[in-house]
């Protein structure tokens, strides 16, 4: 059976389904910025560390075609996303509805968004914002490899899945101590008595999915909830610890690694972490031994179902101000947005991811315990926090754009799509 629907309309929820044979092959470019161009927020990129990358799969069933991308980037929203999976839907000869964009989200790279970087040149002498040269070279650079995958597309007979626990590596943002909410960020281990505080509230597990041609792996799909942040702001651009581990792995490999950040917008690296390059070092090993693990626990089974739906997301805006312009900027663009963003749910035998935009809270994934829940797609909405957030107050609930009622619209999404495996 085979079904094809991408058109939201008034539809509530569509999707793609097929049991025909799926093909993938992996694909990579450089995403590096310019010097000059922008990083988080506004700061100019001055000097590179290491690259960024966007890597991708391609995935083909019943010559349809469907994209999977991760990029070494903060953030992506409003037009600057849709251009990438534009682009990317173009190369491939696919429907938008048909790729997923999800950035890595390192604090080293560039956030862009789209919406926000519009509303900041209406309003006149907008700071400095992504070069629309340099968009349109990335995207190119980007859908040129995902079309030359194509000539590279293999059968995939078997789906492989492993799990390990990084030891370490991640730890809660926020903790309650003695009654009181502490926020505990990336570089937290630089104050004693934060490093001191228990890990908290975290998902332990790194999963793996290995897709398989005749025993040999095509790719592999790591996936963990945890800020991929060490360091911000300084004007270096770099993939930080979570690059250098995935690099590390597909360097003794062979194998193309892809890294999807989970439901992490209150899980950061912060009891381990002080802002030190032996500190980086040390979370890159240890990241990395754990992904070793997750692939040495693999177990495999027949491909006998892969299935693509989408599901659309009205979420309601926070309308108070932000902490600076461009914030501010997003946070109006965001409010007035027409388009829904997209939860995307990709099944590939055994396992079944949930691509969702914004910075999910782990409440999310734990909602859904065994899928895997990522986020960072449309970074737009900001947070995305459950209700009791806003009543707790704190980090997140102050930096999302989208409002109280977003938990219950998206956990909707979640189940509607994980009911589908």
């Amino acid at each position: 059976m085979t079904r094809r629907e991408f058109s939201f309309g008034a539809a509530a929820f569509v999707a793609a389904q097929t049991k025909a044979g799926l093909r993938a092959a992996a694909f990579r470019a450089d995403v590096t910025p310019a010097l000059g161009e922008p990083l988080i927020w506004v700061d100019p990129a001055r000097e590179v560390l290491d690259p960024l990358l966007a890597k991708g799969l391609v995935l083909e069933s019943a010559s349809l075609r469907y994209v999977l991308c991760t990029v070494d980037w903060c953030g992506l929203g409003g037009y600057v996303h849709d251009r990438f999976r534009t682009a990317l839907a173009d190369a491939v000869r696919g429907e938008v509805q048909g790729v997923v964009v999800h950035a890595v989200h390192q604090h080293t790279a560039p956030y862009a968004e789209g919406g926000g970087y519009q509303v900041m040149v209406r309003e006149g002498d907008p700071p400095l914002i992504l070069s629309g040269r340099f968009v349109e070279v990335v995207t190119w650079r980007v859908a040129e490899a995902a079309r030359q995958a194509l000539a590279a597309l293999r059968p995939i007979d078997a789906i492989g899945f492993g799990v390990s626990q990084p030891e370490r590596v991640a730890s809660a943002r926020r903790l309650m101590v003695d009654g009181k909410l502490v926020t505990r960020f990336s570089s937290g281990a630089k104050d004693p008595a934060l490093a001191a505080l228990p890990e908290g509230d975290i998902d332990s597990r790194l999963r793996t999915v290995t897709l398989l041609s005749e025993g040999r792996p095509v790719a592999r799909l790591h996936h963990y909830s945890c800020h991929p942040q060490t360091f911000c702001c300084t004007g270096q651009v770099s993939a930080d610890f979570v690059g250098a581990a995935r690099e590390a792995i597909e360097k003794d490999e062979g194998v193309p690694q892809l890294y999807f950040t989970g439901c992490a917008g209150d899980i950061t690296v912060g009891k381990y972490n002080d802002g030190s390059e032996p500190a980086r070092r040390a979370l890159a090993t240890r990241l990395a031994a754990g992904m070793r693990a997750s692939i040495a626990a693999t177990t495999a089974e027949p491909l006998h179902h892969f299935d693509w739906s989408v599901a659309p997301l009205r979420l309601p805006a926070v309308r108070t101000p932000a902490q600076d312009r461009y914030r501010q900027a997003i946070r109006t663009a965001f409010a007035a947005r027409a388009n829904p963003l997209s939860a995307i749910g990709v099944t590939l035998g055994p396992a079944q991811w949930v691509h969702l935009p914004g910075e999910p809270m782990l409440d999310f994934q734990r909602h859904a315990p065994h899928a895997l829940i990522a986020g960072y797609g449309d970074i737009s909405p900001g947070y995305l926090c459950p209700d009791r957030a806003f009543i707790e107050g704190g980090y997140e609930p102050s930096a999302a754009n989208a409002g109280k009622g977003t938990e219950a619209i998206v956990k909707r999404a979640i189940d509607r799509l994980v009911a589908r495996a």
